[in-house]
C-alpha cells in the first residue's frame, strides 16, 4: 500500500510543517513555554498552552480548536482573536477540530467560558507568533525589529516598503528562539482591526451546503444502527421483552437486553435494538413491547411534588443565610408584600436528537464520534461502562445541532458505546424525538414562598425566601443544578435577608439548562422586586437602581461566583431604560416590563414591551437589551447569541413545563412541548452593547435570565395581573 494514501489532510499539514518547512505554535495548559523534539530537518520548533497554531509555507494560519461548537461561534471567535494579534489575513486562517487531548486542556464547552478560558492564551500565542515572523524579516533584511510591523499576513519593512509573507518567514521564524511569552507586547484595544467587526461563522458555507459536519451525519464502513429503549419511570429496569417478535422484523439484526445500572448519568437498564437503518430501528423500536419493573418512581407526580413543597413552603427549612432581624422587620415595615413563586421542569428541546458512533478498535479499545460537550466527561463515562482504562477510549467531536447544557451528560455516548462492545461492530446509536422528550436531563423544577418588606420611604428592608427545590432520590442533598447560592440577588443589598432551603426527592435526573440556576431565579426575584416597586408607588427602574445602591464591588467566592460589579449593572440599567424610551405612554392593555441579572460574569438589563387583548390575547412587541460583557469579539455572533437567548427565553417562558404522571414524562414532542413559532416572535429585538476594557467574558447564557420577569412585568404593567407561575401559557391574562 502506499503509505501516502493513508494520509489525512490534517496529517499532511502537521508532516509538511516539520518536514517541508513551517511555524508550528502551540499552547497547552501549563503556560510555560518548551521546545519540541527536533524535526527531521530541525526547522521547526514549538511552545504550548491552550492552543495550536501552524503557519506553513503556502502562508495558511490553522488554528486547532480545543472546543466544541455548538452555535455559539467558538469556532469563529477563536480564529478571530489568534488571528488580531498575530497579524494575519482572517481569509486565510483555518481551523481544525482536535480531538480529545489531554495537552491541550480542558475542552467542555459550558458555562459560557469558552472566550473566558481562552482569551489571554490565544493574544499570547498570536503575539509569540508575530513576534517570531518580525524577528525573521528584519534578520533577513537587516534592519531593526522596531522598523517592522505585521499585517494581513505579511511583515512590512516601514523606510522601503520591502514585504515578506508569513509562508516565506515561516521556516526561517521557526529557527529562532523561544521569546518569553509574558514579555511580548500585545495589541492595545484601539489598534484592533478584526476583533469588534461582523464576521460570519466560518462553516456557514459548508451547513449551508449540508455538508456532514455534525453527529447525524457522521458514518464509517461496516455500520449498523441502534436504539436503545429505557423504562419510561426513571430509575426502571427490564423484566421481560418480546425479543424474539422483534428480531423477525425487517432489517433487524439483533436485539438484547443490557442489565445497565442505577446511575442516571450513565448506563440505564434497557433494552437494545440494533438494525440495519434508522427506520428498520426504529420501527421496531415502535413494536417493542416490554414489562417494566417501575419501582418506587411510579408513584411520583408533579402534583404530589407540588403538594409536598406547599406544605414545606409552610413550615421551616434549613438556613443558608440569615441577615439582621428579619421577622422583627416584616413586623415593622411600614407595607409587606407575599408571594409564592413556581416554574417548572424544563426540556432542552435540541433539534439535533442525543447521537453517537462508537467504533471498536483492534486493540481492545473504543473510538466515539459524538456531538458532545464535554469530551473528558465522554471518555470518563464510556471508560466506566466498559470497563476499560481512559487512555484506551478516543473521543472525536463533531459539530453540535443545539445542545444548551443537555450534551453535558454523556449517557448518549456510554449507550452507544456499550452496544458496540455487545455486538463488535460500530454502532450508530439515534434516539427518537419522544425518548428525547422523555428521557432528558432537565432543567429543576423549583417553588420561593417570598415575603418582602418595605419602610415609609418606599425602601425594601426586610426579604424573606423559603426556597423549595428537588432532589434526585434524596431530600438532603440538591440535585443538579436545583441548588441556590446565599450571594444571589437580592442578599447583601438588603439589611435583614433570610434565606431557607428545603428539598423534595424526586426520581427526576436534572442538568444544567441554558444560564443555569439563574434562569429560574431571574424570573422570581426580578418579579418580586417589580412587585414590591408597585406596592411602594415608584418607577421599577428606579426602584431597582436604588437597590442596587452605591458603586462598589461585592466580592465573589470564584469561578462561579465571580465579583459584582454595581457600577456596570447600573450602567446597563439605565442604558436600557434610555434605548427602550423606558416609561413612554402606551395605549391600554400594552405594558413595559424591566428586569436586570448578573450571570457567568456578564451585565445584562432588558425591557420587554407587550400587548394583551381584552381576552387575553398576548402579543410581544419588542425586547431591548443592553449586555456588558467585556469587548465584543464578533459582533455578528454576539448579537446572535443575545437574540437567540432571548427567543429561547420567550419560548420557555411562555409555552413550556415538563410534568409528571405516574412517574413518566406527560410531554413527548414539539406537539406539547413547543417551541416558539416564527409569528410570536416580537418584531423588534434590539441589542446594545456597552463596549469595555474588562476581560471578556462569555456571552451565550446571560442575556437569558432576564427576559423571563422583563416579559412577566410587561404583563402585569399591561393587564394589572401579575404572573408567580410559568409557563405563561397556563395563565389566564385577561385584563384585570
Amino acid at each position: 500500500m502506499n503509505p501516502a494514501a493513508s494520509f489525512s489532510r490534517r496529517d499532511f499539514i502537521r508532516v509538511s510543517a516539520l518536514v517541508g518547512g513551517g511555524l508550528v505554535v502551540s499552547y497547552g495548559l501549563t503556560g510555560r513555554a518548551f521546545a519540541q523534539s527536533p524535526a527531521i530537518d530541525n526547522t521547526a520548533r514549538a511552545f504550548t498552552p491552550n492552543a495550536f497554531i501552524k503557519i506553513t509555507p503556502d502562508g495558511v494560519v490553522t488554528l486547532i480548536a480545543k472546543n466544541p461548537e455548538l452555535g455559539q461561534g467558538v469556532k469563529t471567535s477563536l480564529p478571530m482573536i489568534l488571528a488580531e494579534e498575530l497579524g494575519a489575513d482572517f481569509s486565510k486562517v483555518q481551523i481544525e477540530y482536535g480531538r480529545l487531548d489531554a495537552q491541550l486542556g480542558p475542552q467542555e464547552a459550558g458555562g459560557s467560558m469558552s472566550i473566558t478560558d481562552n482569551y489571554q492564551s490565544l493574544r499570547k500565542a498570536g503575539a509569540v507568533a508575530r513576534t517570531l515572523l518580525i524577528q525573521a524579516a528584519a534578520t533577513t533584511w537587516q534592519v531593526p525589529v522596531s522598523e517592522c510591523s505585521a499585517a494581513n499576513s505579511c511583515v512590512t519593512h516601514a523606510p522601503t516598503g520591502r514585504v515578506l509573507t508569513f509562508g516565506e518567514l515561516a521556516t526561517k521564524a521557526a529557527l529562532l528562539p523561544l521569546p518569553d511569552e509574558n514579555a511580548v507586547v500585545l495589541k492595545r484595544p484601539k489598534e484592533n482591526k478584526l476583533i469588534g467587526n461582523r464576521v460570519g461563522g466560518v462553516d456557514n458555507p459548508a451547513i449551508v451546503a449540508g455538508q456532514p459536519l455534525f453527529g447525524l451525519d457522521q458514518a464509517v464502513p461496516g455500520m449498523v444502527h441502534g436504539v436503545y429503549v429505557k423504562c419510561p419511570v426513571f430509575g426502571g429496569k427490564v423484566v421481560s421483552a418480546n425479543l424474539d417478535q422483534i428480531k423477525k422484523m425487517p432489517g433487524i439484526l439483533d436485539a438484547f437486553i443490557m442489565e445497565g445500572t442505577t446511575d442516571y448519568y450513565g448506563l440505564m437498564p434497557g433494552v437494545a435494538i440494533i438494525a440495519d437503518s434508522t427506520w428498520a430501528s426504529f420501527s421496531a423500536r415502535r413494536a417493542l413491547d416490554v414489562v417494566w419493573d417501575e419501582g418506587p418512581g411510579a408513584g411520583h407526580s408533579s402534583a404530589g411534588y407540588e403538594a409536598q413543597a406547599t406544605r414545606l413552603g409552610a413550615t421551616s427549612g434549613d438556613v443558608l443565610r440569615n441577615d439582621g432581624d428579619t421577622a422583627a422587620a416584616l413586623a415593622a415595615a411600614a407595607k409587606t408584600v407575599e408571594g409564592a413563586y413556581h416554574y417548572p421542569y424544563l426540556h432542552h428541546a435540541t433539534l439535533e436528537p442525543m447521537n453517537a458512533l462508537a467504533i471498536p478498535q483492534a486493540d481492545g479499545g473504543m473510538q466515539v464520534i459524538a456531538p458532545t460537550q464535554s469530551p473528558e466527561d465522554a471518555q470518563s463515562v464510556v471508560a466506566k461502562v466498559l470497563n476499560l482504562p481512559k487512555e484506551k477510549i478516543k473521543i472525536r467531536f463533531t459539530r453540535i445541532g443545539g445542545a444548551f447544557g443537555r450534551r453535558l451528560v454523556n449517557d448518549f455516548v456510554a449507550e452507544a458505546a456499550a452496544l458496540a462492545q455487545h455486538v463488535g461492530k460500530p454502532v450508530k446509536l439515534t434516539w427518537t424525538r419522544e425518548d428525547d422528550t422523555q428521557q432528558g436531563k432537565y432543567r429543576p423544577v423549583g417553588w420561593h414562598f417570598l415575603k418582602g418588606g418595605l419602610d415609609a420611604s418606599g425602601q425594601i428592608i426586610a426579604w424573606q425566601d423559603h426556597f423549595v427545590t428537588i432532589g434526585l432520590n434524596s431530600t438532603q442533598n440538591a440535585g443538579i443544578a436545583a441548588e441556590m447560592s446565599s450571594t444571589e440577588l437580592p442578599c447583601r443589598f438588603v439589611p435583614n435577608f433570610r434565606l431557607e432551603r428545603s428539598i423534595v426527592s424526586t426520581n427526576v435526573p436534572t442538568s444544567w439548562l441554558r444560564a443555569p440556576g439563574s434562569n429560574g431565579l431571574a424570573f422570581t426575584f426580578q418579579s418580586f422586586i417589580d412587585e414590591l416597586a408597585h406596592a411602594a408607588g415608584q418607577d421599577p427602574c428606579g426602584f431597582r437602581l436604588a437597590l442596587l445602591g452605591s458603586d462598589r464591588v461585592l466580592s465573589g467566592t470564584g469561578r462561579w461566583d465571580p465579583d459584582y460589579n454595581i457600577t456596570r449593572m447600573k450602567r446597563v440599567l439605565r442604558h436600557v431604560a434610555e434605548k427602550a424610551d423606558w416609561g413612554k405612554k402606551l395605549p391600554k392593555g400594552s405594558g413595559q416590563g424591566i428586569a436586570f441579572h448578573f450571570s457567568h460574569g456578564g451585565y445584562v438589563a432588558e425591557v420587554a414591551e407587550v400587548s394583551v387583548t381584552h381576552d387575553g390575547i398576548l402579543s410581544v412587541k419588542s425586547v431591548v437589551a443592553s449586555v456588558d460583557v467585556g469587548p465584543i469579539i464578533n459582533y455578528s455572533g454576539a448579537e446572535s447569541q443575545v437574540q437567540g437567548s432571548i427567543v429561547d427565553g420567550l419560548g420557555a417562558a411562555w409555552l413550556q413545563e415538563i410534568s409528571l404522571d405516574r412517574g413518566r414524562v406527560v410531554q413527548s414532542n414539539f406537539h406539547d412541548y413547543p417551541l416558539l413559532r416564527i409569528d410570536a416572535v416580537p418584531a423588534r429585538i434590539e441589542v446594545h452593547f456597552i463596549q469595555s476594557d474588562n476581560p471578556p467574558t462569555g456571552l451565550g447564557e446571560p442575556a437569558l435570565p432576564p427576559l423571563p420577569p422583563a416579559l412577566c412585568n410587561a404583563i402585569f404593567a399591561a393587564t394589572g395581573k401579575r404572573i408567580r407561575r410559568l409557563p405563561i401559557a397556563s395563565a389566564e391574562l385577561n385584563w384585570a
